[in-house]
């Protein structure tokens, strides 16, 4: 199957869409009041988990390198979103956590999500918008899932 030449391969916009909605994302944090915001962050916010999260499993999911992430959480600890706290599993290891500020600035960062999705189904519909998302959303769990014997065929 080729790509229609009316409209761009799913690789371009899936990049444009992801520029525009950071870009879009943090002019609303920082209007919000997170002047501190860099789009790097949402490389640890994006997979942190709600009983925190271990270094390397933030890591891995953003396919990122441990001393990259490391520089992040380190970025967000320094700004009181983030804190490390022994992992009740593992005494040795510890886990990235939100803090309180934390939390806060994430349902900052969900408000302002909600208004941007608010305004591209106003461009496109509703019934348009939630379509692709609810597609996009289907396509990222067939990726995700373990194959079946019909998809090795």
């Amino acid at each position: 199957m080729s790509t229609p030449p009316e409209r761009l391969h799913v690789g371009q916009l899936l990049v444009q869409l992801t520029r525009r909605f950071q870009t879009e994302l943090f002019e609303r944090l920082v209007a919000a009041g997170l002047t501190d915001a860099r789009v790097a962050h949402t490389h640890v916010t994006a997979y942190i988990s709600a009983d925190g999260s271990r270094l390397t499993e933030l890591a891995a999911q953003a396919r990122m390198t441990l001393p990259a992430m490391s520089e992040l959480v380190d970025d967000l600890q320094r700004l009181g979103i983030v804190e490390r706290r022994p992992d009740p599993r593992d005494r040795r290891a510890k886990l990235i956590c939100l803090t309180d500020a934390g939390w806060e600035a994430m349902r900052t960062a969900r408000a302002a999500i909600a208004g941007i999705e608010d305004d591209y189904a106003r461009r496109v519909g509703r019934e348009r918008f939630e379509e692709a998302a609810l597609t996009l959303d289907a396509l990222l769990r067939a990726l995700d899932a373990p194959p079946t014997d019909d998809a090795r065929s």
